[in-house]
């Protein structure tokens, strides 16, 4: 077993609970021995770094001072989360880049008596491990369902392969890693345009005609290449394309139906894992038929839910109330 510090971030503590199982159910077959870190706490997601600079890498790096006084042996730290992959990553960049801002954020961390220095831990993500670490010749030997006849569209989102600070990616807008994994299960991959392309992140809130149609040039794309489902490695790329699908049908009155699952819970289907051990089930875009054509079936109680109705503009979440010019220029 190889040993790494892992940074499991909120999503799969919440809504990509899915993945967080799937990626359990497959470590004892990869090899994988995954430590948790300590006292985590939040990355921040996508918004704080464009707040406040200091205090969202302080936020940030956090994470990687308690990592590398955990570390006991080994330097390497997995997010499975492309928002919390990014972020510890950037935050080890940019304080090698500044030593400026490097200096204020470690002035902040002395206040919970913790220092990080920068370099001196390795931020990789979970896809880049499974592919450079394990290998895929040690992925095939784990296969004993393989996807054969499923057609699969890799579906990376934008923040994992871009910005490579340290080259990790076969290319930055166009990587392979994903359907190399996905081939390596025995599932047909189909040649994705759109896998790095954004899935509108937290437009859906903030301005959802943008979000539904980021989503529908998406979903358009993998079923005009007859893909039975989207594989997915990024919790806010599953949360958009599943939740918001009923209401992006709605929007353009259209009547797609596309899963999408994590990569994990199709490796775990091929390593023999049955769909309820890997949160499949859960997701509300139902992928019943689409399992069905490699033989899996999904128990009926775990099966998704119906479909929700078209929520109205007055359903949506709270939104901060935005400032006034005139109170902006006070």
């Amino acid at each position: 077993m190889t040993k790494y510090l892992y940074y499991p971030g909120c999503s799969l503590e919440t809504n990509a609970r899915a993945y967080y199982i799937s990626l359990m159910a497959i470590c004892e077959p990869l090899g994988l021995d995954l430590e948790e870190i300590h006292d985590w706490n939040c990355c921040g997601a996508t918004e704080y770094v464009g707040i406040s600079l200091t205090p969202a890498y302080a936020l940030i790096s956090r994470n990687l001072a308690l990592a590398a006084k955990q570390a006991n042996g080994t330097r390497t730290v997995v997010a499975p989360c492309s928002a919390c992959y990014l972020n510890l990553a950037k935050a080890d960049y940019y304080m090698r880049e500044s030593p400026k801002l490097g200096e204020k954020v470690n002035k902040a961390l002395a206040a919970g008596d913790l220092h990080y220095t920068p370099g001196s831990l390795d931020v990789r993500h979970l896809l880049d491990v499974i592919v450079h670490d394990v290998g895929l010749d040690a992925v095939r030997r784990a296969v004993v369902r393989p996807l054969s006849g499923l057609r699969v569209a890799p579906y990376l989102g934008c923040m994992v392969p871009r910005p490579d600070y340290e080259h990790r990616w076969s290319n930055p807008e166009y990587p392979n890693e994903l359907d190399q994994v996905l081939k390596a299960l025995g599932a047909e991959v189909i040649d994705f345009p759109l896998k790095t392309h954004c899935c509108g992140g937290h437009m859906t809130q903030i301005g959802p005609p943008v979000a539904y149609e980021l989503i529908r040039r998406l979903i358009h794309a993998a079923s005009e290449y007859q893909a039975d489902l989207m594989a997915t490695l990024c919790p806010m790329c599953q949360l958009n394309i599943d939740a918001y699908q009923g209401e992006m049908n709605h929007f353009f009155g259209t009547y797609y139906h596309m899963p999408i699952l994590f990569f994990t819970q199709l490796m775990g289907l091929a390593f023999g894992k049955e769909p309820q051990e890997l949160g499949i089930g859960k997701e509300l875009v139902d992928s019943r038929l689409a399992l069905a054509r490699i033989g899996v079936e999904v128990p009926e109680a775990e099966a998704a839910p119906a479909p929700r109705r078209p929520r109205k503009a007055k359903e949506g979440l709270p939104m901060p109330r935005m400032p006034e010019e005139k109170e902006l220029i006070r």
